[in-house]
């Protein structure tokens, strides 16, 4: 894909280290986000909200004299948990963040993660846009409130979907997982080279080098 220019619509350092993982060369340009979405259904609003992401920074650049978009995907993504029927986004203070793992710890809840694709062709006037959600379930054993003040007191809640972070020191209270796991961090790295080989293969420019 190395005549591909890849730009990651986000500042998560995790999806970040989920794309450098897979062995993707890309750029980092954080879109600022309008986290609103008109839906309530978890897949469509991860969905919608990765979408405006990966608009905002796909018109942003195309109103840059300087940068040529031919061949220029942008990934846009937003992770949200769900437990019992109520949506987690990050916590906005401490507070918010123990009173979220609270709600989670001891039961079983769901992370989706939502994934927007803009692709311009330089063969094409227009940019081809597919979105596409995972979902995984997540189950936790029981926290103490000392354990939840002790995590919460370590800041690594504060910028995390649902006050946790998979891959940090919650490790120690996930009981077992059904789905992908790095949907859980913050990408679904496995399905997004998937759907980007589907739209590349479409557009007749992937080579034969794939990672």
């Amino acid at each position: 894909m190395n005549r591909i220019k890849v730009i990651l619509a986000s500042a998560s350092p995790r999806r970040r280290e989920l794309l450098a993982q897979i062995g993707l060369t890309f750029e980092v340009i954080p879109a600022a986000g309008d986290e609103t979405s008109a839906s309530r259904e978890p897949s469509r609003m991860v969905m919608d909200l990765s979408g405006k992401k990966a608009a905002e920074i796909f018109d942003r650049l195309s109103k840059e004299e300087t940068v040529r978009l031919e061949n220029c995907l942008v990934i846009g993504a937003d992770t949200l948990v769900v437990s019992n029927g109520g949506v987690m986004g990050k916590p906005k203070d401490a507070k918010e963040a123990a009173s979220m793992l609270s709600s989670l710890q001891g039961g079983t809840h769901q992370v989706y993660t939502g994934v927007t694709l803009i692709y311009q062709n330089q063969s094409k006037d227009l940019p081809e846009e597919i979105s596409f959600y995972e979902k995984t379930d997540v189950t936790m054993y029981p926290m103490s409130e000392e354990e939840i003040r002790g995590y919460v007191d370590t800041r690594e809640p504060m910028d995390k979907a649902g006050a946790y972070g998979i891959q940090g020191k919650c490790a120690a209270f996930i009981k077992e997982i059904h789905g992908d796991y790095n949907n859980v961090v913050g990408l679904p790295v496995g399905r997004l080279y998937q759907e980007m080989k589907k739209l590349l293969l479409t557009e007749n420019i992937l080579q034969e080098n794939q990672i």
